[in-house]
């Protein structure tokens, strides 16, 4: 025999609907970040390798890192859709659109920073290798900013109530 649901103010049959968005947020934009950053380094890595095709898995870096912004968005997707009920809380929704936004926005800016020093990183490190380290150090700092939107995307979740006698 199944329950009947029951909606209020609080928890609307339109609910879910914010939470399942804030995933996707979190999966599309994280991943449009990671393949605009492989796409550029890599464009950049294809041209490097013309000049010194021995240089090419050296400077594969800003490919990997493109990559992990991709994963962080996946990450918050994951733990945002455990809470997803058919019967949620408003705020609980739009905590998760929040959190989707967060590190789908911040891995989408990592990952066009990541592209761009990526491609010029790696095309200046074919003319000059002591740029290497120059620009795995901005590397880091374009990484970093996508790592900022998944703390912020984790510390939001925790304060998501999840709890199905308050609707």
């Amino acid at each position: 025999m199944s329950q009947a649901l029951t909606f209020s103010d609080a928890c609307p049959a339109y609910a879910p609907f914010f939470s399942t968005m804030g995933c996707a947020a979190a999966t599309v934009f994280a991943c449009f970040g990671a393949a605009y950053g492989t796409a550029k380094s890599g464009v950049g890595i294809s041209v490097m390798g013309v000049m010194k095709p021995d240089l090419i898995m050296k400077c594969i870096i800003p490919v990997i890192m493109a990559g992990i912004i991709g994963i962080y968005g996946l990450i918050v997707s994951v733990i945002c859709s455990g809470g997803i009920k058919a019967r949620m809380l408003l705020s609980d929704a739009f905590i998760h659109l929040a959190c989707g936004l967060s590190v789908g926005l911040a891995g989408l800016a990592a990952g066009v920073a990541i592209g761009i020093v990526g491609d010029a990183g790696v095309r200046g490190t074919a003319q000059q290798p002591k740029l290497y380290v120059g620009m795995i150090l901005i590397l880091i700092f374009a990484e970093v900013l996508g790592l900022y939107g998944l703390i912020v995307a984790l510390i939001l979740n925790t304060k998501a109530q999840n709890d199905d006698k308050l609707c």
